[in-house]
């Protein structure tokens, strides 16, 4: 009597495995999102700063892109199903194997912007009220 494999999950895991996914990376994730009873792919692009545990079962990257200058940081499991295709964009080449002093570079250069940034007060009179208004110069 043969034993048959049943499918854990619809996660082509040989593919995923090949997919060599490095700190550096631009990658794109596609990601199924349930709204309701409709199912959308939503897409998440940006820098992985950190890969974790490697092609394990439990392994995991960290994707970070800055979207209306907020920077976001999202962890996807590598063989997670709601994850539709994984596409690596660029590669560049780094020197170390997690790249979180990326933060603290991307907090630098704002508040680097914010110190060049001033506000001025312009008091409008019309009549009897008085409106202040703030310019960035």
């Amino acid at each position: 009597m043969e034993k048959k494999s049943i499918p854990v999950s619809n996660v082509n895991i040989k593919e995923r495995a090949k997919l060599d996914i490095r700190s550096g990376d631009t990658v794109k994730v596609w990601q199924k999102i349930k709204e309701k009873d409709k199912t959308r792919l939503q897409a998440f692009e940006g820098l992985v700063l950190a890969v974790k545990h490697g092609k394990e079962a439990g392994g995991t990257f960290t994707v970070r892109r800055v979207s209306l200058g907020i920077g976001v940081e999202k962890i996807f499991p590598i063989y997670s199903p709601l994850i539709d295709k994984i596409e690596i964009l660029k590669r560049s080449k780094v020197r170390l194997s997690k790249l979180y002093h990326v933060r603290e570079k991307a907090a630098k250069e704002i508040r680097r912007q914010m110190r060049n940034t001033r506000l001025v007060k312009e008091v409008k009179k019309q009549g009897d009220e008085i409106s202040e208004i703030l310019i960035e110069e």
